[in-house]
């Protein structure tokens, strides 16, 4: 059995992104993956204080990547984080076969868990999901599961009734989710099926809220804009902890004011169909890694859509300049006392 439970995913569970080099945006590229800035994005990150990693999500690009890049990345990563905190490396790919091979290569890396979406051609049926599921589980049982519950990406929102199967797989651990504030009741649906054998992580600009109401259950939340840098965030999970429900609004108003324009004129439809190069846009504007050029097909936008990233990217970097200011305060007033 895994060594994880859902009782274990607390925090800040950042979402990597895959740093590339120069021509990487290239058809004939090869090799596309910035080990070193990897590193250095990881290193940054932990030593700061996130929780759980997850790799090779949506805009991670794990639709863009071959599988020695994949490897190569969460080697990587897993070698940087060097047990210091859960890795759950993305093993998602079009079939059940390629998805429980992936695991094993990444298992044999030393990663913790899969971060593992379903399959996306066609359409599966809630049977198809729990039996796909179960599959991975039976054939990688020493492996954690974060489910990926991401409606645009698989053709379709997970059911309550599929959330309660999967929550009898004792290898699913969490699930990313869309969470309160874009789903509501679904939501809650969803968090009384799983009866709190799967930890369910809403979007970090919706974890006061949803703590507010879950206080117990919703102790986690997931984040891409972690990358910007993780101090907002690692503001907002101590006044959660702590139950200071006032400053952790504020701190979430904060970051719901950061990434207002990431949906282009407020639509996640329209944001799904360019996450990729906006929030490459993003990490470039914040400047808190060389994020480098998105990989092919995915390397065009509007105009429009690319600056609306960016200015997420400006106002999460003041962010970070604020919260770092008052950790720095934080730290010193202790070692003073």
């Amino acid at each position: 059995m895994t060594r994880y439970t859902a009782q274990d995913i607390r925090g800040v569970v950042a979402i990597l992104p895959t740093p590339s080099v120069d021509g990487a945006d290239r058809w004939d590229a090869v090799d596309t993956v910035d080990l070193a800035e990897t590193e250095r994005l990881t290193r940054s990150l932990v030593e700061a204080g996130v929780d759980v990693i997850l790799t090779n999500g949506t805009f991670g690009e794990g639709a863009t990547l071959t599988l020695n890049e994949v490897l190569a990345f969460n080697d990587t990563v897993v070698q940087t984080v060097s047990g210091r905190v859960p890795v759950f490396s993305g093993a998602t790919t079009l079939n059940t076969r390629d998805t429980i091979d992936r695991g094993r290569r990444l298992r044999d890396l030393g990663a913790d868990g899969l971060f593992v979406g379903r399959p996306m051609w066609v359409a599966l049926d809630d049977d198809q999901i729990v039996e796909y599921h179960r599959s991975v589980a039976e054939a990688l049982p020493d492996m954690a599961q974060v489910a990926y519950d991401n409606p645009s990406a698989f053709k379709g929102k997970m059911s309550a009734d599929v959330y309660a199967r999967l929550a009898q797989i004792p290898q699913i651990v969490a699930s990313k989710h869309m969470g309160l504030g874009l789903l509501g009741e679904r939501f809650t649906a969803d968090l009384e099926a799983v009866a709190g054998r799967i930890r369910l992580l809403p979007v970090a600009d919706d974890w006061s809220t949803s703590a507010r109401i879950y206080p117990e259950d919703i102790v986690a939340c997931w984040s891409g804009d972690v990358s910007c840098g993780p101090a907002p965030l690692l503001a907002l999970r101590d006044a959660i902890f702590a139950r200071e429900w006032d400053t952790a609004d504020v701190i979430q108003g904060e970051i719901a004011h950061a990434v207002e324009s990431l949906f282009p004129g407020g639509s996640f439809e329209e944001f799904s169909k360019y996450n990729i190069q906006i929030d490459r846009a993003e990490f470039e504007a914040a400047g808190y890694f060389r994020p480098g050029p998105t990989r092919a097909p995915y390397t065009t936008a509007p105009a429009s859509y690319l600056e609306g990233g960016a200015e997420v990217g400006r106002r999460w970097a003041a962010l970070q300049h604020k919260y770092v200011g008052v950790q720095s305060r934080e730290e010193s007033t202790r070692r003073a006392s």
